[in-house]
């Protein structure tokens, strides 16, 4: 691997090259240790961008040399670098419970990051799941490399001007006010990478971003050796349309891969973050057909045992799509690279491989790249099962193959000063590092006067923050003096704070709330019990209907009993969005079930004392018991029913009325809510270990990285023979399976069992190639039974046939098992790499 270099700011001191270093390692997003150094050069700057790269760079030569002269800055220095040595050079996690592990490198594609409003390259969850495991990943050093995108603009940035009208802007990311730095070759030169595109060469600068122990690499297109419209390539975060979009799935796919090449980096498993970096599964297996001479088909059986998709769609129409042409336009050399026709390549993304109009789907290419698939939550791992469910007919919608891994948070991220301070005197430093589930057991122990305590500060700081926002808010809109003025006044110190922060997008019914403005009115000024509310969300610049939503808000607010007491925050954003979780009292969220993949922002709350009230979809649906908040909803799925949504929000309206407004307010004769600690106390210790990033980037390692690696250790060895010849076993079984069938079918009761006999004519399929079982689906919610059925000897004369036996319980009807024939070769994953089976009847 090539030692990449990086120019940086010109160095006058020893002291200069130790902040560089510190301000270029995004570890000061989570171990918060070097904030009051940043404060100490620019205190106004710092508090506007909390990006001490900015902060160092902006700052003058004189200041920083006077401040770098000061005793106790430079102890703080030292002792802050000691820390991060440490840090990097202890063992983790990862080390201690695997030490002969056949995992050296994952390596994990997405096309956003969420680590920082330093680097702005995100849009919600997707980044925010990319970027807490990639932090996760650092403190439990799992060996993981980042691969994603510098974008030039970014996602866009969100003003609400005076009539209540989203305005897009794109700001400039100028990559020197980003903590990145230019990845070099030993000579110097920028590393650069090339894509063949049609007519020309593609031109990708690369940049690394240290995170703690783990780097992000990132692509731009924005070369000088490129034309303006490929300059432009990563321009934007899921702006332009399917030219621009799959323009840049190839770079981030297989111009991805390609800059872990030119690394010197040979990643035993891929982990796709979402169907956009599919096409690396491409990539990925034309080099190894450069590396050993393998066919395609040979080479992506091969490779996939080492590729890992994760989805996060819960609907089918939410996968990228490109048509026919679009992919042929920049594929069709590519296909000839890879050794197969343009029509085969296709035939990847497709349902109906002999299609000739099929559009192009990401997600179908990316389950038939990896040989593993989850989903984001235990209720979308189900929802994902029946939308690839056509890719594996005849096949139960429970054998699909797609598992699930719910999604966690980056707890050192998410939690305030405040609370870190109370975790780690009740738990230790070490607490969310491991986070091992019983971590947070020793929390019971903080009083209730202490939490008390973490609630009063965090709502304060909430609404103090809210009023500055605010008055900046209005001050852009062209607000007149006293309207600004009156910022200062909004919301209250000792109310009952409920946070509510969104996409403004149809499913995720943002106006939920505001189905009864009168009654919202009500709740909100109730004399004895009052409410108040602090609202943010963007809509998606083409997504009108989001927009109108924004507007409705903004026209509630101008009733003069609501204008105190809920105020709307515009420009959502990773800052707004850490204040939002570290202080509120209770996190809403309203999506249409099941549409809500896992969601993360009510899991932020858990570790600062915030409640939950959320529909019963993605990661609630799993949490949710009536001691760790309130659940709206019946589990069920109802699309968009208007009348449903009105039951659920006069459902949300009583809860807040009648339940949790209440027990805020329930106080003891010393003012506390011993009831409303008691169920914030088992939120914190049951649900914050549980729905952690560290978890989760635990649970993939063990379930997915660690058997992937194995996997693609056995299929690489010998030059990959074993590709080769699961391609011919599978090849062999499509072509024969249409000749296999059932004869009779018998079965007697013998005691408390039944005793199955069928008759299988396998015609020429080797009997070792498949298995034959009876099946009979689940009950009660557990597991589908599955017996394997003994071979017997063959009959002679016929076509491969011979009686198979089986014992199964009579717990249940025979009537409820079936005998089938499925794939079987050992190491290869079934229904995943064939679908083929054949049934009884």
């Amino acid at each position: 691997m090539s030692n990449p270099a990086y120019t940086s700011l010109p160095s006058e001191t020893q002291r200069e090259d130790a902040l560089t270093e510190l301000a270029l390692d995004l570890r000061w997003t989570w171990n918060r240790s070097s904030a009051e150094l940043w404060g100490r050069l620019d205190p106004e700057l710092w508090e506007l961008t909390q990006n001490p790269w900015v902060v160092l760079q902006t700052v003058s030569r004189e200041r920083l040399r006077a401040v770098s002269d000061e005793p106790d800055f430079r102890r703080r220095v030292d002792e802050i670098l000691a820390e991060k040595r440490e840090a990097e050079q202890s063992e983790g996690w990862f080390g201690k419970a695997h030490p002969d592990s056949p995992l050296k490198l994952a390596a994990y594609f997405s096309m956003e990051y969420m680590l920082s409003e330093a680097l702005p390259i995100y849009s919600g969850g997707l980044g925010n799941v990319a970027g807490d495991q990639l932090k996760a990943a650092s403190d439990l050093d799992v060996p993981v490399v980042g691969i994603g995108l510098l974008y030039q603009q970014g996602y866009f940035r969100q003003e609400i001007d005076a009539y209540g009208n989203q305005q897009a802007l794109y700001p400039f990311n100028d990559p020197g006010q980003l903590p990145i730095r230019p990845l070099r070759e030993p000579n110097g030169e920028w590393l650069r990478i090339s894509i063949a595109l049609p007519g020309l060469d593609l031109w990708l600068r690369t940049w690394e971003v240290q995170v703690g122990r783990r780097r992000l690499y990132l692509l731009d297109s924005n070369d000088a050796a490129n034309p303006p419209a490929y300059r432009g390539i990563t321009s934007e975060l899921y702006g332009g349309g399917p030219d621009l979009r799959i323009r840049q799935e190839i770079v981030l796919g297989i111009g991805g891969w390609r800059l872990l090449g030119a690394l010197g980096l040979r990643p035993e498993v891929c982990h796709l973050n979402e169907g956009h970096a599919a096409f690396v599964v491409l990539e990925r297996a034309r080099t190894y057909m450069l590396e050993t001479g393998s066919s395609f088909d040979a080479a992506l059986a091969v490779t996939r045992a080492g590729n890992v998709f994760t989805t996060h769609t819960p609907v089918d129409a939410g996968f990228d799509r490109f048509v026919p042409e679009l992919v042929e336009r920049y594929l069709t050399d590519y296909a000839g690279a890879l050794g197969i026709s343009m029509r085969d390549l296709l035939a990847l993304g497709r349902l109906d491989r002999n299609s000739n109009s099929e559009p192009f789907n990401m997600a179908y290419l990316a389950m038939r790249g990896c040989n593993r698939v989850n989903g984001v939550s235990r209720l979308h791992g189900h929802v994902s099962r029946r939308i690839f469910q056509p890719l594996y007919p005849r096949w139960p919608a429970c054998e699909v193959p797609v598992g699930h891994v719910t999604n966690g948070v980056h707890v050192p991220t998410w939690q305030s000063d405040q609370a870190a301070a109370l975790w780690e005197t009740a738990c230790g430093e070490q607490c969310w590092k491991v986070n091992h589930p019983d971590a947070a057991s020793d929390f019971r122990l903080v009083s209730d006067e202490q939490l008390w305590e973490l609630r009063n500060k965090a709502r304060r700081g909430l609404v103090e923050y809210a009023r500055k926002r605010l008055a900046r808010q209005r001050a852009g809109q062209g607000a007149s003096p006293r309207q600004i003025a009156q910022a200062g006044r909004v919301l209250d110190f000792d109310t009952l704070t409920l946070g509510f922060a969104r996409r403004f997008a149809a499913y995720k019914r943002p106006n939920l709330l505001l189905s009864d403005p009168d009654r919202l009115i009500r709740l909100l000024t109730d004399a004895r019990r009052p409410v108040q509310l602090v609202v943010a969300g963007k809509a998606h610049p083409q997504d009108e209907y989001g927009q109108q939503l924004i507007r409705e808000w903004h026209d509630f607010l101008r009733r003069p009993e609501a204008g105190s007491r809920i105020v709307f925050l515009s420009d959502y954003d990773m800052l707004l969005t850490q204040q939002l979780v570290q202080s509120v009292d209770v996190w809403i969220n309203t999506p249409r079930r099941p549409w809500e993949a896992s969601g993360t922002s009510g899991m932020k709350t858990l570790v600062n004392g915030g409640l939950n009230l959320s529909e019963l979809d993605g990661w609630w649906a799993e949490a949710y018991t009536p001691d760790v908040g309130w659940a709206l909803g019946d589990g069920k799925e109802h699309g968009a029913d208007p009348a449903w949504d009105r039951a659920e929000a006069d459902a949300l309206y009583s809860l807040i009325e009648h339940e949790i407004a209440p027990l805020f307010y329930a106080r003891d004769e010393r003012g506390i809510p011993r009831g409303w600690l008691a169920k914030m106390r088992d939120s914190m210790v049951r649900l914050t270990p549980r729905f952690s990033a560290a978890r989760a980037v635990r649970q993939y390692t063990e379930e997915h990285y660690l058997p992937a690696a194995a996997a693609y250790a056995v299929r690489s060895a010998a030059g990959g023979r074993m590709g080769g010849e699961l391609v011919a076993w599978r090849r062999a079984l499509t072509q024969k399976w249409t000749h296999l069938r059932f004869g009779d079918v018998k079965v007697q009761p013998r005691g408390a069992s039944y005793v199955f006999e069928a008759e299988v004519y396998l015609d020429e399929v080797a009997p070792d190639d498949v298995r034959v079982e009876l099946y009979a689906e689940a009950r009660g919610g557990g597991d589908p039974v599955r017996v394997p059925m003994t071979r017997g000897e063959a009959y002679v004369g016929s076509a491969g046939g011979c009686l198979y036996t089986a014992t199964a319980p009579a717990d249940r009807p025979a009537d409820d098992y079936t005998a089938r024939i499925v794939p079987y070769r050992d190491g290869a994953v079934v229904p995943l790499e064939t679908a083929l089976i054949l049934w009884q009847r």
